[in-house]
């Protein structure tokens, strides 16, 4: 065993060694500041949620251009115009923002979150009021049907026709009716169920028809690119305007025309005077669209709104998507007039459902 001081190391024999001195070398880490050990350790965290709001920044973003002009009453240009058809799916990425903004403690973005999914709610509810109550049991002047379909190129001709001998409308507007779809309607079977008819015959998507199984007068059509023809039908003695609605859709080369033609047919909604009118076709826009509001506040009443089904997607129904989309086809319906049920109709070869409605002519 060696003992000594810090130069000489003595053995137990009593000799005296020499050993080399060394410096003991500190183990203990230096002492830092407490506030740059927590730096230290906050900076990874900071660093993982950095991203995270940056990406709930983006999402909000994106949504909030076409919510505001949602909210001046204003479809926008392209692509605007598009993604309002599709507002009330703004609410998926709305949360998944909300969920970024709390795990990155974002008060201000969380804040802005919570806004966005506020007013999307607050335009997805339905515009327009229900149908009565007693709608249904009330004894009107005529009850009758009617049925609007587009028929995609004319590709779902012979789904329409088995819908027309199954489901007996008395009304029927059909959209995009080409030379086959016209040769079909023009059948002695058709003329037989459908004595009073006005049809614009054209190619591809140009074409439409008006079929009825009341006595029709002054047959006539709005200007558009595609045809909208319209008429005067006697039901029970009552005059009732009807049009076949089928503005342009609001692609970017044909937004103006959209909004063009939209007008056109709200002009023909507010010059109806006092006699009851149906407006039904492809509108190729929604509630969500300021120009089909537009259209509604000329006193037109949806007949999905007033059955409780203002929400139901009618295009594109040829994706597995499809319960994402947007409700495009409309039956609209004026004073005296209401609604008492409607249906959604598959109909082979298209990408619409048709709509069915039940009217009520009070």
């Amino acid at each position: 065993m060696l003992t000594g001081d810090r130069n000489h190391r003595i053995k137990r024999d009593g000799s005296r060694g020499t050993v080399t001195e060394h410096q003991l070398r500190s183990t203990a880490r230096p002492v830092r500041a407490r506030h740059e050990r927590v730096r230290r350790e906050q900076r990874p965290r900071r660093t993982r949620r950095r991203p995270m709001a940056w990406f709930a920044c983006l999402v909000l973003a994106l949504l909030s251009v076409p919510l505001a002009f949602r909210g001046t009453n204003d479809d926008g240009p392209t692509p605007i115009a598009q993604f309002l058809a599709f507002l009330p799916w703004f609410l998926v990425p709305g949360w998944l923002a909300l969920l970024y903004t709390v795990l990155a403690r974002r008060v201000l973005l969380a804040a802005w979150a919570l806004a966005v999914l506020a007013a999307t709610v607050g335009y997805t509810l339905p515009q327009g009021p229900e149908a009565p109550a007693d709608a249904s049991e009330r004894t009107g002047k005529a009850r009758f049907r009617v049925l609007t379909a587009n028929v995609r190129y004319g590709e779902a001709t012979r789904a329409l026709v088995r819908t027309l001998r199954r489901e007996r409308p008395h009304l029927v507007a059909v959209q995009e009716c080409d030379t086959r779809c016209v040769e079909a309607l023009r059948s002695a079977r058709m003329y037989e169920n459908y004595p009073y008819r006005n049809i614009v015959e054209s190619g591809g998507a140009n074409g439409s028809a008006l079929l009825s199984t009341f006595p029709l007068a002054k047959e006539s059509s709005l200007p558009g690119r595609m045809a909208m023809p319209n008429a005067v039908a006697d039901i029970s003695g009552t005059s009732v305007n009807i049009q076949v609605a089928h503005p342009m859709p609001p692609n970017p080369e044909s937004l103006d025309t959209w909004r063009k033609e939209l007008r056109t047919l709200r002009s023909y909604g507010a010059s109806r005077g006092r006699t009851p009118t149906i407006v039904a076709g492809d509108f190729n826009s929604s509630q969500d669209h300021a120009a089909f509001r537009s259209l509604l506040r000329t006193g037109l009443n949806d007949a999905a709104r007033l059955t409780g089904q203002s929400r139901t997607p009618t295009w594109p129904n040829d994706t597995p998507l499809r319960f994402m989309g947007a409700q495009l086809d409309h039956v609209l319906v004026s004073d005296p007039l209401t609604a008492v049920d409607a249906r959604f109709l598959e109909l082979d070869g298209s990408d619409h459902l048709a709509v069915l409605a039940d009217l009520n002519l009070l």
